[in-house]
């Protein structure tokens, strides 16, 4: 009798049942607020581990606007009473808790997730102070949403004496392993380079947060394509002040809050009598500058084994044709070639990575980067909330 097709058969039948024991799909509804307040990004996600290669598969997403009152009680939020502020927060968690209950049920997943996982909204982050503050209470997810919720992500790693931020990289590390750079354009522009296991990030300076402050000034939420700011005339004198801020010569690893855009580079903009667009022009200018430089920078300290590297830009600030435009000019001369990824990439990329922290902090594995935050060790950030009742 013929065995060997009898046991290649009871091998792929083996190897198929091996595949499916070491695969793991945790169905998770991320939520992401960034310091632009363009609105709450909200993802519902299978985050799928397979023999410690980890993917996802994107489902379905929203961006919510805030509303003008919303809008201007997260702006405000630093300006408040202690009794306020934690109002705020109560008030905030129960804001999302709604938008989630909406978004299941418009896109009818009910029962479908295993967990939500909530960045929340910055308010405070000073981590020489070993001091960082999401708001949005998890509890109060967790109490209407009868579902697991994890949040305050940053927390354990600014008490470890880390940034606690970015917290993205790890995220591209599990997800993109194909890219080498990656840089997000929010409110805040923020850098990562990937090397075999050294991985280093950090902030770089307000981006969007400036620009849209300023296009507010002529009537519009945003510098649609950066046409604004392309007609302008970038000042040289502005330009100056902005690269020499003090921040560009600290090291790495460093983060900002949402207060340095406010109380320091709005200022500092503001001390020169020009029309909006050239202060927009020049901005855009200041952006590029220091792209490039970390660029150049990392590139240098990293001495990595190849020379042509894809770039992957996401973040609002990457339908920013002007400014994507100035940076592919200057990024090319180092080899460095700038990729816009499709729409839902670009858009929620960071919410999908708050999707898979909440996995990972679920399964008890580390949710931080050391070497990019700058804290003694790995941790397991985040608060965990049962929704369920126990036994």
């Amino acid at each position: 009798m013929e065995f060997t097709p009898i046991l290649l058969a009871l091998y792929g039948i083996g190897t198929y049942l091996c595949e499916k024991c070491f695969s793991m799909t945790y169905k998770v509804i991320g939520l992401m607020s960034g310091s632009s307040l363009d609105g709450l990004d909200i993802v519902f996600a299978h985050i799928i581990e397979a023999r410690g290669k980890w993917t996802c598969d994107l489902k379905v997403a929203d961006c919510l606007p805030y509303d003008k009152e919303w809008e201007e009680r997260l702006r405000n939020a630093t300006q408040l009473s202690a009794i306020e502020y934690c109002r705020l927060d109560a008030d905030y968690g129960h804001y999302l808790a709604d938008k989630i209950e909406e978004f299941v049920e418009k896109h009818d997943i009910h029962m479908q997730m295993d967990l939500i996982a909530s960045h929340g909204h910055t308010v405070f982050h000073k981590p020489l102070q070993q001091m960082t503050a999401q708001i949005g209470d998890g509890s109060a997810i967790a109490a209407k949403m009868n579902v697991a919720v994890v949040s305050h992500l940053r927390n354990f790693d600014v008490a470890l004496g880390g940034q606690g931020a970015p917290l993205v990289p790890l995220g591209e590390k599990l997800l993109f392993p194909e890219y080498k750079l990656f840089l997000n354009l929010g409110g805040i522009a923020n850098i990562s380079f990937h090397e075999e296991e050294d991985v280093q990030g950090y902030d770089i300076c307000p981006t969007n947060s400036i620009l849209n402050a300023l296009a507010e000034r002529e009537g519009h939420a945003f510098d649609d394509g950066g046409r604004i700011a392309e007609s302008g005339v970038v000042s040289p004198e502005l330009l100056q002040e902005l690269n020499s801020l003090s921040f560009y010569e600290e090291k790495a690893p460093k983060s900002l809050g949402n207060d340095y855009g406010k109380e320091v580079v709005m200022p500092l903009i503001d001390k020169y009598e020009l029309d909006t667009k050239d202060k927009l022009g020049t901005y855009v200018a200041h952006i590029v500058e220091q792209v490039e430089q970390n660029v150049s920078q990392l590139l240098i300290d990293q001495n990595p084994l190849i020379s042509d590297f894809k770039m992957l830009v996401t973040g609002g600030g990457a339908y920013n044709t002007f400014l994507i435009k100035q940076l592919k000019g200057q990024l090319q001369t180092h080899g460095v070639e700038v990729v816009v990824p499709e729409k839902e990439i670009v858009e929620y990329k960071e919410a999908i990575v708050v999707a898979l922290l909440g996995a990972l902090r679920w399964r008890e594995n580390n949710t931080t980067l050391p070497s990019v935050t700058g804290a003694s060790r790995a941790s397991i950030g985040g608060a965990l909330w049962m929704g369920q009742e126990g036994w």
